[in-house]
């Protein structure tokens, strides 16, 4: 979920519209992931047709996108959803002790 370029973008554009090139800068340095053209633009064409992003007035060659309502709406359901998976991972592994580290001394 958390490398899905839907969410990615989704979160991306959660603070204001970006054009793809801003959208793949910026999910880089949040995220840590690079998300190559074929990825990026494939997937903002789904989002367009799902209506959760759509184009903003074209800037020159750069073409802005922003979330739409519902796309924001769908990315905090994915959030709430991340969120709970997280909690779930992070209580089982505190309440389970530690593997030993391969190859580790006692």
């Amino acid at each position: 979920m958390a490398n899905d370029p839907t969410t990615l973008i989704l979160t991306s554009l959660a603070d204001g519209p970006k054009h793809g090139y801003a959208l793949q800068q910026d999910i880089e340095a949040f995220a840590g992931v690079t998300l190559g053209p074929g990825t990026l633009y494939g997937a903002i064409s789904r989002l367009e047709q799902q209506q959760l992003i759509e184009a903003t007035d074209n800037a020159g060659r750069r073409r802005p996108y922003k979330l739409t309502e519902t796309g924001a709406e769908a990315l905090q359901t994915t959030l709430d959803e991340m969120a709970a998976i997280l909690g779930a991972g992070r209580k089982r592994l505190s309440a389970t002790p530690r593997v030993a580290l391969v190859g580790a001394r006692a």
